[in-house]
């Protein structure tokens, strides 16, 4: 007679209350089988593996010390939260993870209490949870607030502004620094060394050593009180941190992956704390899955896998996508001129910068999660005489709203935004949309605003951002792989403010703005066959418009159907507004405007998603047929 096989004690935790009654060694089974159930779910939906492998351990460790969701548990950016997710009963639903009506990649309130803040982008979580410990105190909401960060959120102004305030309000505040060397590449700058000094040294090494064995053999401060562990701690590894003299009480470095060293001292913590405090976690990302280890982001960001190989599963596609693109316009163009030079901020690799600084070593700079350093960095090279692309994401550049305001647009600096995502990006959904850049910059006098169409214009508006010394320069292009279209071994300038007839037809003229071109054409296919041939413009420029394109168009068409990847406010507002200024609209002209909806759309494809904001061909085509009203060919008198 053989044993039955025990239960897995994942299948007896549906709630963070089911881990009250484990042991610690049964805490130490859970976090195994948390790690293998995160690698199977997401080999099956893709999406951000490493951090999640980075913080098995602490997430049970916290799971099991405190009382969630009354205590709330913020996890910085959410890159992390998959386990996270797991153990707080969402286990079934797993691997919907990132799909239309499944569950956000990232922390998300209207999901589950126990996601009291959503995030998505980084350096917020500290900030959050000093607001939840002040409500606390003013009789709020009750429990503790805790905030796990990463070293290279750490970068961003946003979390020592947070901890300067926390520090002065003295509020009982948990912030778990969780360092593991890695943000989504590499961490750079000061901050990062000083980390890395902090648990260099033998002192600490010798500790980590002896915490190696039983509970009983850590150093007796555990045992005794968050008071005495600070203490003897800083004595033996550090001797004083920078996060004391802002006012946190600080513990640490410690093990990360030893939940032997984790659980004794957030009891402890927990029972003794009285202001913010501050425990520095060591980790390493992608901990326990060998392909993830072995990558060069530690398996940030991935497809579907084959678990046993690791080996990512790829749609094939022939087109390079808009990022390579954009690295090899700009890398072409700084053969020829060594004043360019790049700066991102954080995403070497998401914005094809990496490979201009394979190039260009010098004249590369990645300054880390601090989009508003990033923008007037970049400020102060062009006041310097170089010409800087900034190269952010859309949804990013939101945080340097007021750098490119004040810095760069007020003084007429020659930046040149490179602006990666724009557009609906698909799984990541609503918080990384690059939804609103077209219409925050494009109201700003000065600043020229680009949207290429395919691969090869973003390869013409690159040569055009470094041959423009005018003012502030912008260009957008959407994820993923542009249309397959020839492309130049160099881009060509384009004349500012001026856009180009694709195609000449009748009655109604439909205006792109960015890679809707391709849906505008099948459009226009599709009314040809109806015998409404329509005109399509690509405007290439938001900002200045076209005007004599434009009131050409409105002068011989009886309908001018605007079409952009945004928010209303941007192009399609700008012609609606040069049109009522020029009295076309006393005229009788039928103008629309297909603008992304007044709503946050979830993660779908990007098909879908497009789909649902009513901006694909077939809906294009009825935009235009609802303007016309009827079908009669020919032109305006």
């Amino acid at each position: 007679m053989t044993d039955r096989p025990k239960t897995p004690l994942l299948d007896r935790v549906t709630a963070p209350s089911d881990m009250k009654g484990l042991s610690d060694r049964e805490l130490r089974q859970l976090a195994d089988e948390l790690r293998a159930e995160t690698i199977s779910a997401v080999s099956v939906t893709g999406g951000h593996l490493g951090a999640g492998l980075g913080v098995v351990e602490l997430t049970v460790a916290l799971h099991a010390v405190f009382d969630t969701p009354r205590d709330k548990l913020i996890w910085d950016v959410g890159h992390q939260c998959y386990p996270h997710k797991i153990l707080t009963g969402r286990r079934d639903r797993i691997r919907t993870l990132r799909t239309e009506g499944g569950l956000s990649g990232f922390t998300k309130r209207s999901e589950s209490p126990y996601d009291p803040f959503g995030a998505a982008h980084s350096s917020t979580s500290i900030s959050a949870a000093l607001g939840f410990a002040c409500a606390r105190d003013l009789g709020g909401d009750a429990g503790d607030a805790i905030a796990v960060i990463g070293d290279g959120s750490m970068s961003a102004g946003m979390a020592f502004e947070a901890m300067n305030n926390a520090g002065h309000l003295k509020k009982r505040l948990f912030v778990i620094l969780n360092d593991n060397e890695m943000s989504i590449a590499p961490p750079v700058g000061a901050l990062s060394s000083y980390l890395s000094r902090l648990y260099s040294g033998a002192p600490f090494q010798e500790l980590k050593a002896a915490a190696k064995g039983a509970v009983s053999l850590l150093p007796e401060p555990f045992q005794e009180g968050a008071r005495r562990a600070k203490e003897m701690l800083k004595g033996m590894a550090v001797g004083g941190t920078l996060f004391e003299e802002l006012g946190f009480s600080y513990v640490g470095p410690i093990d990360g992956h030893d939940l032997d060293q984790l659980l004794p001292l957030l009891r402890t913590v927990k029972a003794r704390a009285t202001g913010p405090m501050l425990i520095h976690v060591l980790t390493k990302k992608g901990k326990g899955y060998a392909p993830a280890e072995a990558a060069r982001d530690r398996g940030h960001a991935t497809g579907r896998f084959d678990v046993l190989t690791g080996v990512q599963a790829k749609a094939a596609s022939n087109a390079p996508s808009y990022t390579k693109v954009f690295a090899q316009g700009l890398i072409a163009e700084a053969e020829r001129d060594e004043k360019i030079v790049a700066v991102t901020a954080a995403m070497p690799d998401g914005t094809g910068l990496n490979l201009f600084a394979d190039r260009f070593p010098r004249r590369c700079f990645d300054v880390g999660i601090a989009e508003q350093h990033a923008v007037t960095f970049s400020a102060g090279l062009a006041a310097g005489g170089m010409k800087p692309f900034c190269a952010i994401y859309s949804t990013f550049l939101q945080r340097g709203y007021d750098q490119v305001v004040h810095d760069v647009a007020i003084q007429r600096l020659p930046v040149r935004f490179a602006i990666d995502r724009a557009g609906l990006v698909g799984a990541d959904g609503a918080t990384h949309a690059g939804s609103f850049d077209v219409a925050f910059l494009a109201n700003l006098p000065g600043i020229v605003v680009m949207a290429a169409a395919d691969e090869a214009e973003l390869m013409h508006m690159v040569a055009t951002a470094a041959a423009h010394d005018e003012g502030p320069i912008a260009f957008r292009y959407p994820r993923g792989d542009g249309v397959g279209c020839d492309l130049p071994a160099r881009g060509t300038v384009l004349e500012i403010g001026k856009g180009r007839v694709i195609r000449e037809g009748g009655r109604a003229a439909i205006m792109s703005f960015g890679t809707r071109l391709s849906e505008v054409l099948k459009a226009a296919e599709a009314l040809a066959q109806r015998g409404l041939a329509p005109t399509v413009i690509d405007a290439r420029f938001a900002k200045p418009l076209d005007r004599d394109l434009i009131l050409n168009a409105a002068r011989n068409h009886e309908a001018v159907v605007t079409v952009e990847e945004g928010a209303v406010g941007g192009f399609g507002s700008h012609v609606a507004q040069l049109l009522a200024d020029e009295g076309v609209f006393d005229r009788g002209l039928k103008f629309r405007s297909m603008v992304l909806p007044d709503i946050f759309i979830d993660q779908a494809s990007p098909e879908r998603m497009y789909e649902i904001a009513g901006m694909d061909a077939a809906q294009i085509e009825a935009k235009v047929l609802a303007a016309l009203g009827v079908a009669v060919v020919g032109k305006r008198a």
